[in-house]
């Protein structure tokens, strides 16, 4: 299956907008783990266990396994939710931004080392840094397009007065995505769930895309805003939740209150549809 088609098949079978980030901090641990790297596949497995049912899709931030030296554990949380959920897709959260052989190395190291089924990419050095991870068929990469970060309007912002009709940078990239740099319907774009006017500009730029929205949770996101931003019927919406969901509980209750707040923002984000 191809990423795509693992998105609808999750999203039908799991009634599920929502995304569980993987963003193992051992410091935020429950118990006897708290501090403890070795521990960052078993708490993540915990995790995914207790939200199989719940996701549309699962995104380890790769740099909290790299941290600690567990790129390892990664490869066994990808293994894992193979096992569990093989109609889930893993979306690796790593925000690569380079060209020729080193992107060449980056794919492989998303698509061949982690087995991911799409990967976060910096297109600010162009289509030569996309490239790559499109000779992989069927595999998927969001661009990073309108983030959630205050310094965002550093640059995503800004006015471009080389392009025809003087687009903001951010626009410009969501119309790259739809159209020209598509060449084979596998790019996304991420946009953060703080800005949901700009949610909504971009799902008017790239109608048919799907939507990666991080920020939703403890970043301060409103789910419902961000639905109702960014959800059509033909592209895909994909909002993503971590720490709210990680760290619901630091104490030996931490799966159940993992999984409740899970299934309390999946059916709040299913609810925005209708309203």
């Amino acid at each position: 299956m191809t990423f795509l088609d693992m998105l609808h098949t999750a999203g039908q079978r799991n009634a599920s907008m929502l995304c569980v980030g993987l963003d193992p901090d051992p410091a935020r641990f429950p118990g006897a783990w708290r501090g403890d790297a070795s521990k960052i596949a078993d708490f993540c497995a915990s995790i995914v266990d207790a939200t199989a049912d719940l996701a549309i899709a699962f995104k380890p931030q790769i740099a909290y396994f790299a941290a600690h030296r567990a790129e390892d554990q990664l490869e066994r949380i990808v293994a894992h939710i193979r096992r569990v959920a093989p109609h889930v897709p893993i979306i690796l959260d790593a925000k690569r931004g380079d060209i020729g052989s080193t992107a060449e190395q980056y794919a492989v190291e998303a698509f061949e080392r982690y087995q991911a089924d799409a990967v976060t990419l910096s297109p600010f050095m162009g289509f030569d840094s996309v490239q790559p991870y499109l000779k992989y068929p069927g595999k998927g990469a969001f661009l990073l397009c309108r983030t959630s970060n205050p310094g965002g309007d550093d640059l995503q912002n800004q006015r471009l007065a080389s392009v025809p009709g003087q687009p903001l940078l951010y626009e410009h990239v969501a119309q790259l995505a739809q159209g020209p740099w598509n060449l084979n319907g596998q790019l996304g774009l991420v946009v953060g769930a703080t800005y949901p006017d700009e949610i909504a500009r971009v799902r008017a730029l790239a109608p048919t895309v799907p939507l990666l929205v991080p920020g939703v949770g403890a970043q301060g996101g409103d789910a419902r805003a961000t639905v109702q931003a960014g959800w059509t019927a033909n592209g895909p919406l994909i909002v993503n939740s971590s720490r709210a969901i990680l760290y619901a509980s630091s104490g030996d209750d931490f799966v159940d209150a993992a999984r409740r707040v899970a299934l309390e923002t999946r059916d709040t984000l299913q609810a925005a549809r209708a309203l």
